[in-house]
């Protein structure tokens, strides 16, 4: 990856700041104070209940927010269901791989909330709460969510292609995507850092183990071991694309910094993981990862609320879902002269 002069990179980040600071001015970690109170303690009770029944629903919904933000922005967009006359964003080719579970958990959050404080607290905001409260419940570090998103009232798959990040991506072209949405090349790798819990589908990774490139089978970055394990698992003939391996083949259910351990070895799953740390540039932000769980933590957090700033709606714009999977029906106003 080539060199940001130094320079550049500061203007970038000054221009980013201010418009950051903008988004964070209309969003406030006290916003529902007066309408609804208890809406994090709501939230959270509901996550954790699922989350202690299934280990799918804490890293799938901690994509789920992350699939929404790139998109739309952070505006709930990827719950909505299709219709027959509208095949929305979740249906995207990117996103048809995600469990049922994360979607299933934003609806009861949702329900949970909507008996306490009807038609005030939107989808988006449910979700931003909902991945921090899956960060939290293993083991990950907690932060007060900035709330008064709206949610959007666009959800087409066909706004999907070319935003989300790809398992196949060189940190060019993850500087790249991220840049679309305002994120830096620190962002990338500590967000990454996602991926200590979790799965991932075989057809996301095969490439690497049987087809690298016309003159290597397999991805010479790799730990033998982990190809032979990942083999095993991921047949090249007859190989099922549904069958899934975990991110972090150490503490797979633990948010820690065991994921940037595991670049320094050779165990990143994607190409787009261990390239991070095969990349000098980018490698010297995985040695501050790996240096200190602490300093993973508190980067984790301030990227996590850089990132749920994205293309926010706020004020009069979008609308407060009544049911996350649906836009609101029209308002029809009647006539009484």
């Amino acid at each position: 990856m080539n060199a940001i002069p130094l320079v550049v990179l500061i203007v970038a980040l000054l221009l980013v700041g201010v418009e950051l600071g903008f988004v964070k001015a209309q969003l406030s970690v006290n916003f529902y104070d007066q309408t609804c109170p208890n809406v994090d303690a709501i939230v959270t009770g509901t996550i954790t209940k699922l989350a202690e029944q299934s280990n799918v629903v804490p890293p799938s919904t901690l994509r789920l927010l992350v699939h929404d933000c790139f998109v739309e922005g952070c505006d709930g967009s990827i719950l909505i269901s299709s219709t027959a006359t509208n095949l929305a964003e979740r249906d995207a080719p990117d996103n048809q791989n995600f469990p049922q579970a994360p979607f299933d958990a934003i609806v009861e959050a949702k329900k949970a909330v909507e008996v306490v404080c009807p038609g005030v607290v939107s989808c988006a905001d449910i979700l931003a709460m909902s991945a921090r409260d899956a960060v939290v419940f293993t083991g990950g570090p907690f932060w007060n969510v900035s709330k008064g998103r709206r949610d959007g009232l666009v959800s087409n798959a066909f706004r999907v292609a070319g935003r989300l990040p790809q398992a196949s991506f060189d940190t060019r072209l993850l500087a790249d995507n991220f840049a679309q949405v305002n994120l830096t090349v620190p962002d990338i790798v500590v967000l990454s850092g996602g991926h200590t819990i979790g799965v991932s589908h075989c057809n996301q990774f095969t490439d690497r183990l049987y087809n690298f490139s016309s003159f290597q089978q397999t991805d010479p970055s790799m730990d033998p071991s982990f190809v032979r394990t990942l083999k095993t698992q991921c047949p090249q003939v007859g190989k099922i694309p549904s069958t899934v391996q975990l991110f972090d083949v150490t503490t797979p259910f633990v948010f820690d910094n065991a994921y940037f351990k595991n670049l320094q070895q050779g165990l990143g799953l994607l190409f787009s993981d261990q390239v991070l740390f095969n990349d000098p540039f980018t490698r010297q932000f995985v040695n501050q990862l790996i240096a200190s769980e602490e300093v993973f933590f508190q980067a984790f957090v301030d990227a996590m609320i850089k990132m749920t700033s994205i293309g926010v709606k706020t004020g009069t714009d979008g609308e407060i879902r009544r049911d996350c999977t649906a836009f609101n029906p029209p308002t029809v106003f009647k006539d009484h002269s």
